[in-house]
């Protein structure tokens, strides 16, 4: 005998940390399923495109860090390549390495919090979570050494970086990349097969290759749906032709699949830098380039694979002091935009599931 029920309707969010950060979602609701969601961003109002235009090139680079705050390095790469287009800048090797190690080492930051966020939303109150963080914090301590700073680091520059890295980085980073294979060891012997996840996320959401294709989708929860793309391997920047490392990817493309990809791919991270570690030469770690940078009057898009998938930046110079015009390619944007097509039909136990397999961050997404 089928129950009869009045849909009706519900606000989950903005809250932390079920909907990491300021993001409201209007939920149509037949019980517990999912029958219509509105996603509702706007909360920050960032205007960092905007306020873009009143800073010197070099000025802006700050702002670059409070976009997605958990991969601070990778914001200020992605800019740092676009100004670096625009105005024919030749970034000296050393620099070079050293962005590929900064890179790589956010990377794993990025996904020591996504799984461990994820395994919080999916009830693993805490353990999980403050394990990842643990090990996240040698790296901050790695940043911190060459910043200054443990969460917004502003140490990418127009033609390379701010400064060399101190003596002691090399050595730590070396006992780092030591012991933290193990660690990762850990969390793949307690969670990959652990029945609950399986039970939560086994399944649920499946984002076909298609689909991903079609929503203009990157980054791991495109490869966890089987599709082998990656800029480091498919457009090369930087140095990353270098180096030898594999594009893992999934093929059932659901929650499960979105964790999984990320474990693997921290391995990789792990790959490349060992080799970068090896490589790195003696030189200088920064251009000739003046403070006041006055580009050739032009545009140029500099592209990455951040953390969390494809991550640009647009630039127009009219040959002045600051830019133009500053758009940024949002990743978590164009990832949560699918948000709609992988919960209708599922419980509101598995909205949460789905969405933080996902991994945005909402300074990113209201830029």
């Amino acid at each position: 005998m089928a129950i009869r029920t009045e849909p009706f309707v519900m606000n989950m969010g903005p809250v932390h940390p079920s909907t990491h950060g300021v993001y409201r979602m209007r939920l149509t609701l037949d019980g517990e399923v999912v029958v219509d969601v509105e996603p509702v961003i706007g909360y920050l109002h960032r205007g960092i495109e905007k306020l873009a235009e009143q800073r010197s090139w070099t000025g802006v680079i700050p702002l670059t860090d409070r976009l997605d705050y958990i991969s601070s390095m990778s914001n200020n790469l992605a800019y740092c390549l676009a100004v670096e287009k625009l105005a024919g800048i030749k970034v000296p090797e050393r620099a070079e390495y050293l962005r590929i190690i900064m890179a790589e080492l956010q990377r794993i930051c990025n996904h020591l919090v996504a799984v461990g966020s994820f395994f919080n939303d999916n009830g693993a109150y805490y353990t999980p979570f403050l394990q990842m963080y643990r090990e996240r914090e040698k790296i901050i301590d790695l940043f911190e050494m060459v910043s200054g700073q443990r969460l917004t680091y502003n140490y990418m520059r127009i033609g390379g970086v701010s400064q060399d890295i101190p003596p002691e980085f090399l050595p730590a980073l070396d006992k780092f990349l030591k012991q933290f294979p193990l660690a990762v060891d850990t969390f793949d012997k307690f969670l990959k097969d652990n029945e609950i996840l399986l039970a939560r996320a086994k399944g649920v959401g499946i984002l076909t290759s298609e689909m991903a294709i079609d929503y203009g989708i990157t980054g791991p929860v495109l490869r966890a749906s089987g599709v082998a793309w990656d800029l480091r391997k498919e457009d090369p920047y930087s140095i990353y032709d270098r180096f030898e490392f594999d594009i893992p990817t999934c093929s059932a493309g659901d929650s499960y699949d979105r964790y999984r990809i990320r474990m693997l791919e921290i391995r990789q991270c792990l790959r490349i830098l060992e080799q970068a570690v090896k490589q790195v030469p003696d030189g200088p770690v920064k251009a000739d380039v003046p403070h006041f940078l006055h580009p050739p009057v032009g545009e140029a898009y500099g592209r990455i694979e951040s953390p969390k998938g494809e991550f640009g930046f647009y630039v127009v110079s009219d040959g002045s002091v600051a830019p133009y015009r500053c758009h940024i390619r949002s990743t978590s944007l164009i990832n949560i935009s699918v948000i709609r097509e992988l919960v209708l039909g599922w419980k509101l136990a598995d909205l949460v599931t789905i969405f933080g397999s996902i991994d945005i961050c909402l300074g990113e997404v209201d830029r």
